[in-house]
Formats: structure tokens, sequence, C-alpha cells
């Protein structure tokens, strides 16, 4: 049971403090809630070149690593469709660091074309190396812009077009910013040997100041669910031939994401699974393959992915795996393979609850998602799951009207 305390200052930002008093070291854990749904469409990537710009200088601050190393402290950030969550990690009797630091970026950036400049070409190469001139780095474009006609989860968090970041000026950078990274749009965690009137005392005394913002009201048009397959075929410079497919599946806070994310170790979670067994290991159709989900917010996908030995045919490959989807449709689960899923989970979600970083990182998600107490009941969920409810939502999920298929095909030379 993880345990914690939160309050709320009077801008709005929230903070949750989790006392362990076995580490020398304290976590100050920042999430904002803005990810690349919330951008225009016509202006894509700029939750994730924030990510960079916040550690560019901020107004009182010109490099936010610099006195973090002094005080012997590490960091790291992270944005992806839904949200982006900044955190620090350093020895406790250097904690006013870390609230001084994160306090006078939230405050505001050094916003200067200087500093645009240099990290619109950090991330301009970052797209390039990753997803333009990586073998099959332009996969997920593809299928996003394929599965989602609607929602904004159809571009990647870089952002759909390298223009987009090419392009992004000063003013729409400033506006960016002024409307998500603000006090009423972010989530604190404090995790360390600390009580909670000492860090009421630090986050008013370096947070408390900072205008609240308007709160993001996010008014995102969902998607339609799909009725037909979508299917498209490209040819690529690879050295083999792949095959993506992939459905839409339940969203985060809904019961069939739990048996969902079951599905997906079922079917492709390690070398026993399924489609590992079958089409690697027994029919060698594929040099590797798996299945996975990207645990999104609003209603995400569930896809399985392979690169396809030489000289097989990439339809009888689909058709290889279809048979397997239809077992899990038809057929009952074995109650033992069922449950050695749900002790896979158990055992990760354990792993994860070891480490300090990962603790105040969770406290921060499930705040986010409505209430951090998810923390300490989300596995009883996964272990409610029956074999009833795999059949159900594998025959909700793996319907052909809801799949759409990319044939990413080695160019013949």
């Amino acid at each position: 049971m993880i345990q914690f305390e939160r309050f709320k200052l009077a801008n709005g930002l929230k903070v949750l403090v989790h006392r362990d008093v076995s580490t020398p070291m304290v976590v100050l854990d920042i999430l904002y809630d803005v990810g690349a749904r919330d951008e225009d469409p016509s202006k894509t990537g700029f939750a994730h070149l924030f990510e960079h710009l916040m550690f560019g200088g901020s107004v009182n601050i010109p490099d936010y690593d610099e006195p973090l190393q002094v005080a012997g402290g590490e960091n790291n950030a992270y944005t992806t469709n839904d949200l982006t969550n900044y955190y620090c990690q350093l020895p406790l009797e250097n904690i006013e660091t870390a609230f001084w630091l994160e306090s006078d970026r939230m405050l505001s950036l050094a916003f200067s074309e200087k500093s645009l400049d240099v990290q619109r070409k950090v991330v301009s190469e970052e797209f390039k190396e990753h997803y333009l001139n990586k073998p099959y780095g332009d996969a997920w474009q593809i299928l996003r812009e394929m599965a989602y006609t609607t929602h904004p989860y159809r571009w990647m968090t870089i952002g759909k077009e390298l223009k987009h970041i090419e392009e992004a000026r000063l003013p729409d950078v400033k506006a960016f910013f002024f409307k998500h990274y603000t006090p009423s749009n972010a989530i604190m965690v404090v995790a360390g040997n600390v009580d909670v009137d000492e860090v009421k005392q630090l986050a008013e005394k370096w947070f408390g100041d900072i205008a609240a913002g308007d709160r993001y009201q996010r008014n995102i048009r969902p998607e339609p669910p799909q009725t037909e397959a979508r299917k498209k075929t490209v040819s690529r410079d690879v050295p083999l031939d792949a095959l993506y497919k992939c459905w839409h599946m339940p969203a985060r806070m809904e019961q069939g994401y739990y048996v969902a994310d079951l599905i997906t170790d079922i079917l492709g979670g390690s070398t026993s699974s399924r489609l590992y067994q079958v089409l690697v290991k027994e029919k060698k159709m594929f040099s590797n393959i798996e299945c996975y989900h990207f645990g999104s917010v609003d209603r995400g996908l569930l896809a399985i992915e392979g690169k396809l030995v030489k000289g097989v045919d990439i339809h009888e490959a689909e058709n290889a795996i279809e048979e397997i989807l239809a077992q899990l449709k038809e057929k009952r689960i074995d109650e033992k393979e069922l449950q050695k899923v749900k002790n896979k989970t158990e055992s990760l979600m354990a792993f994860e609850d070891m480490s300090l970083m990962n603790r105040a990182n969770s406290l921060a998600f499930y705040e986010f998602l409505g209430d951090a107490t998810l923390m300490n009941t989300e596995l009883g969920k996964y272990q409610a799951v029956t074999t009833e409810d795999i059949i159900e939502e594998s025959r909700r999920i793996f319907d052909e009207k809801n799949s759409n298929t990319l044939y990413y095909l080695a160019s013949k030379k």
C-alpha cells in the first residue's frame, strides 16, 4: 500500500506527498496536463518541443542542469499524447534546489529566438533521425492517420509534419506555454523522507505566488466507431517485409482496458506467448513479433507488429495471425494461462513500486487520471478479469471492421 497525503495551493497546484524514511534521496515530479492531443492540428509537436525548451533556461536561471548537478541531482522528462512529465532526484538536504528550479520554469521560460532556434533544430533532427531516415520509422505515422479520422491521436508526439516544428514561431510558443504550463494545470509529487508540513512550507514559498492561469478545458471530439477495415501497402528501402495491424481498444479508465492489457500479454508479452510460440518458433514465418498497446487515456490502439522471414508471403502471415486471434475469440482461455499473465502484471507493478522515482511518477499519473488512490486498487481490476471477459473483449476488439492493416514491404532492387 503506497501512503500519501495531498493538499492544494490557492493557485490550483495539486501537491501529493509520499514519505519514505528509508532513502536519503528526494524526488520532485511535476506532471502537466498537456500532451500532443491538445495541439492545434496545424501546429503539432509543440508539447514535445516544450520538453526540450523547459531545459533551455528560465527567467532567473539561465541553465537548469548546472545547479541541479552541483546539488548532486539528476533529471529527465517525457511527453506523450496525453501528458508531459518533468522529474528530478537529489539528496534530501538539497530539496529546496528542486523547488527553486521547478518553480522558476513554471513561472516563465526565458523565451528567446536563440533558445527556440536551438531546440527547434534539435527536435527537427530527432524527427529526421527516428521517423524519416530510420527503417520502419514512419510506420506509426501512417497507422495513426489510418486509424484516427477525428481524434488528435492521429499524429505522434513528435508531430504530424516536420515543417510544424521548423516553422514554430515565438508568439505561438509563448501562447502554448501560458495556456498549459500553469499551476492550475499541474500536479506536483514530492517523495522521500519528508513531511507534509515541510513540503507545504516549501510549496507556498516557491509556487504560491505564481499566477494560477486559466484552467485548461479540454474539448476533444471522440473518435467515431470504425465501421470498415482499412488497409494500406507501402514500399520502402528496408531489409525485411513487416506487417502491422491495430485495432481500437477501450480508454484507460474503462473496465475493458484491463482485459485488453492482459490480452496483449497472452498474445505477445513474452517468448512463451501465443504469437511468438506459433509464428516464430513453430511456423518460422516471423523473425520477431509482438503485441502491445499505448496505455492511452482516451480510446487507444492495440497493435500486433512483426518482421517476416524472407520469402514468406505477407498475406499468408496475416492469415496465420488471424487464426490465432480466432482461437482467442472462440475458445475459452485456460485458467492457468490467464493466471500466468495476471501474475506477470502483479510482479511488474510490484517491481515498479520499488523505485522512489517510479512511485512519485505513478502517484502523479493516477492523480491525473482522477485519484492517486487508484495506484493501490488497480491490481484488483486485473485480478477480477475472467476467462469470459477475455473472449468477449477479444470479439469486440478483433472485429474485422475495427482493424487497420499496414503492409510494409521491402522494395525490390
